[in-house]
Order: structure tokens, then C-alpha cells, then sequence
């Protein structure tokens, strides 16, 4: 596509509100509309000049917006450790705070992070707001350690490849020095 004609393209999509002008450090972009995703972002691809040509870059992280959401829940001990008294029995805020040692304000913002990512459920009965554990798995978190896990395991069994033939030729080594 030739430059003027895209320039016109994109004049067309921003009157349409598909895509909006950003500064991104110290260069101008396009950045598309996307549908919004599972953290609610919307304008998530950026269109860039790239020499005389545009081009449109699809950024990683907001493709696996839900590993990371819930890499980052996982990332604090306390909701990891809301996680594991859940995993026992459904509690109260109230319960959970008094547990952790915190105040109830703290402990809806922590329960509130583990709900958006679905690890969390609450419920209100009454006055009381009950959390239960959510009817996300972890599935897609494990497939992705799981992955990273056959990886390393190569690499460790090929370093120990190496580290025993390196023994060998050491020994090796050492039998000729000695004669």
C-alpha cells in the first residue's frame, strides 16, 4: 500500500474511531481498537512507520493478557495464601482479614484481584460477603510451566551431556600425565 493512500486509510479509521493517534516515548503511532480483553484493555495493536512503510505490531503481552493476570494474583504470598485457606473452606472477608492481620479495606482489594482473574468467587448473604474459590483451574498457567519445564529439562540433560564427557576427558587426561 503506498504511503498517501494509507495516510487516507487511516484518516477514514479514525473517523470511524478504530483507531486513535499515541506517543509512544518518542515516536508517534496509530493504535488500533481492538476487541477489549479479559483485563478490559481495548487499544492494544500499535501501527508504526517502519522506513517509508507502516506496519501494524501485535505486542505479545496482550495476547496472553490472562497468564499474566494471573501470574501477577500469584505473584503476592498473601493471596496465595488466601488461595490455600480456600482451598479448605469457603470464608469470609471478615475471616480472611482477621488470618492475614489486615484491615478489611486491604483484604477486598486482594480478593478483588484474585476475582478478576476468576481464581476467587464471592458471594453476599446478608451483610456478609463470602469468598469460595472460583471455577478457574490453572490449566493454562500449568500447560504454559509445563512447557517451560520440557525446555529446562533439556537443557539440564544436555549440560549433564557435557559435563560427563568433560569428566571423561579429564580422567583422560590425568592417566596420560601419569605414565
Amino acid at each position: 500500500m503506498a504511503l498517501p493512500s494509507f495516510v487516507q486509510h487511516l484518516a477514514v479509521l479514525e473517523q470511524r474511531r478504530l483507531v486513535k493517534p499515541e506517543k509512544r516515548g518518542r515516536e508517534w503511532g496509530w493504535v488500533a481498537r481492538d476487541p477489549p480483553g479479559p483485563d478490559g484493555r481495548q487499544w492494544d495493536s500499535l501501527l508504526r512507520p517502519v522506513r517509508r512503510h507502516y506496519i501494524l505490531n501485535r505486542m505479545v503481552h496482550y495476547q496472553q493478557a490472562h497468564l499474566d493476570a494471573s501470574f501477577a494474583a500469584l505473584s503476592d504470598a498473601t493471596r496465595r495464601g488466601i488461595l490455600e485457606r480456600l482451598g479448605t473452606a469457603d470464608a469470609s472477608i471478615t475471616e480472611l482479614a482477621g488470618k492475614f492481620q489486615m484491615t478489611l479495606t486491604g483484604m477486598k482489594k486482594h480478593v478483588a484481584v484474585l476475582e478478576r482473574t476468576g481464581l476467587v468467587t464471592t458471594r453476599k448473604i446478608g451483610r456478609v460477603r463470602t469468598c469460595q474459590l472460583g471455577p478457574r483451574r490453572l490449566e493454562a498457567e500449568s500447560a504454559w510451566l509445563a512447557g517451560y519445564r520440557e525446555l529446562w529439562d533439556a537443557r539440564f540433560d544436555e549440560l549433564d551431556k557435557l559435563l560427563d564427557e568433560l569428566k571423561r576427558k579429564e580422567q583422560g587426561d590425568e592417566r596420560r600425565n601419569r605414565k
